[in-house]
This record gives C-alpha cells, sequence and structure tokens, in this order.
C-alpha cells in the first residue's frame, strides 16, 4: 500500500505562510511531510533512524539543495541542534511501508520474522520476550497496548518464544488482542514514548516565539502523551487568583480529526488526531 500522508492539507493549513520559516519534520518517512514544506517555500529539517528512508531524502537533498538537511537519527536527538525554528512538526506512528514490508516484521498480516526495529539495531521483538520477565512483559502489553488479559498472553508468548510474526499471532487466543499486543511490542522495542516524551521536552528551547508544534498521533497512548504535554504548557503558572499572572508559555490550538472523505481514501487515517501549540514568547 502506498503511503498517504495523514492529515497533510489540514497541517499546512495550520501553518499559514511558511515560505522562508525554519521547520522540523519528526519524522521523514516516506517524505510527504517534507516534500509538501519544502515546496511551500519552507527551509526543512528532518529526522528519521529508518535506514531504509536515506535514499529518499537524499534524492530530495538532490532536488532541493541546501534548503533540506537529513538527520539519521530519531527525532529526539532535536534536543542537540543548536538552533530554534519556527515550527516542529511530528508525524507519529508507523507508515505503511514499514507495515507492508514483512522482513521488518512489523504486521501480523505477513508472515516475516518477529523484527520490529525501526533502525534495525538494538533488540528485536524476539528477543525483547526472552530478555523479560512475565511480569514484565505483562506491564509491556498493558501499558501499550492496553492488553486485557496481559498476564495469561504474557506467560503464553515467553513459554512459546516465537520466532515469526504468525507465531505469536497465533499464540493470541482472542482476534481482537492480536493488533494491541503488536502494537505493545513495536513501541518497546522502539522506546517510541520515551522517544516523543524525550523529543518533546526539547521543544519549548527550540521553538522561535511564534512558533508552533504540531503533532499528528495515531493511537490513545501517544496522543495522550502529546495531549497532557501540550495542556501542560497552556497552562498559567503561577497562582491564577492573584494579580500580574505572567501569561502562559503556549497557546493551544483547536484539535482536529481527518474528514470523512479522508478516511474514505485512506482508512489508516481513522484514528488520527492533529493537535498544536504556538509558543507565546
Amino acid at each position: 500500500m502506498k503511503h498517504i500522508p495523514v492529515l497533510l492539507n489540514d497541517v499546512l493549513r495550520t501553518l499559514g505562510d511558511i515560505s522562508g520559516r525554519r521547520i522540523v519534520d519528526a519524522t521523514f518517512g516516506a517524505g510527504g511531510y517534507s516534500r509538501a514544506f519544502l515546496e511551500s517555500g519552507a527551509i526543512v529539517t528532518a529526522f528519521d533512524r529508518d535506514p531504509n528512508v536515506v535514499s529518499d531524502a537524499m534524492a530530495m537533498r538532490d532536488q532541493y539543495g541546501d534548503r533540506f538537511t537529513f538527520i539519521a537519527m530519531p527525532f529526539d536527538e532535536l534536543a542537540h541542534l543548536p538552533d530554534a525554528y519556527d515550527a516542529i512538526v511530528f508525524d507519529l506512528g508507523i507508515s505503511s511501508m514499514q507495515i507492508d514490508v514483512p522482513d521488518r516484521g512489523f504486521s501480523f498480516r505477513f508472515d516475516g520474522p518477529l523484527d520490529m526495529r525501526m533502525s534495525g539495531v538494538g533488540r528485536t521483538a524476539a528477543e525483547l520476550i526472552m530478555d523479560l520477565s512475565d511480569v514484565e512483559l505483562a506491564r509491556v502489553l498493558r501499558d501499550f497496548g492496553d492488553v486485557p488479559n496481559a498476564m495469561a498472553i504474557a506467560r503464553a508468548i515467553r513459554a512459546a518464544a516465537p520466532q515469526t510474526t504468525f507465531g505469536l499471532r497465533d499464540l493470541i487466543y482472542n482476534p481482537r488482542d492480536v493488533a494491541p499486543v503488536f502494537q505493545a511490542l513495536r513501541m518497546a522495542v522502539n522506546d517510541e514514548m520515551g522517544q516523543l516524551t524525550r523529543a518533546l521536552d526539547a521543544v519549548p528551547g527550540h521553538l522561535n516565539p511564534g512558533g508552533m508544534c504540531l503533532a499528528v498521533t495515531f493511537h490513545s497512548i501517544e496522543d495522550r502523551i502529546v495531549k497532557n504535554t501540550f495542556r501542560d504548557w497552556t497552562t498559567v503558572p503561577g497562582d491564577p487568583r492573584l494579580p500580574m499572572t505572567v501569561p502562559a508559555p503556549f497557546a493551544a490550538i483547536r484539535a482536529v480529526t481527518p474528514s470523512g472523505a479522508e478516511v474514505a481514501d485512506n482508512p489508516r487515517a481513522r484514528s488520527a488526531h492533529l493537535r498544536g501549540v504556538i509558543k507565546s514568547y
């Protein structure tokens, strides 16, 4: 399946005129967001830890020259950027080009090695399963997948030690639990929530006044982190009952969900949310 950028038109509409503006794209993925920003005249710095996207990123660099910079690292590395930007945009989750390649091991629709590594380095999902205890694996399934009967499923998985995606899928009795189990393992293998938390922590120090931070989320766990972080940033510090209250450091932007037409064209957009904030000072 071709990867279709989700909520791209809404992101562009929210950003407004970005000609000459400096934008961080986290992450590059199939390049849909970066290309749209560049075509609108922006100067783009994109992150991605997936080695399979490097050739596409280099082709974009050849096309757009110095207006495009690619950093082949996880997006929490934005904490080490020396500059401030006019927008930082997070397109979270996993892309179609990762899900639809059996050898990547992300999908239960295809049989392949139980890998799930976005970067291609570190522990595979199969190795992670064997490194965790039953209790630790059950916690992963609960925290990252809201999986019912997490302990029973964790014990079954650990006992069988599956090495393939179908091997894992066929261990799960209730079909409704399959997707959450795969999601939970993928998130643990790639430290997705740790990456997101660290990246968001770096945002205030890397946005210019008036700059925006936008995030497109796809499931409740990452959306909760984004929503709670943005709520904290838009909360007025100090005691609101006292005079001379300092304004909140960020102002909220109205959340957006995909239109019915977008979901019809791209079913993977159905759970997406776009949230954003503007830096006040």
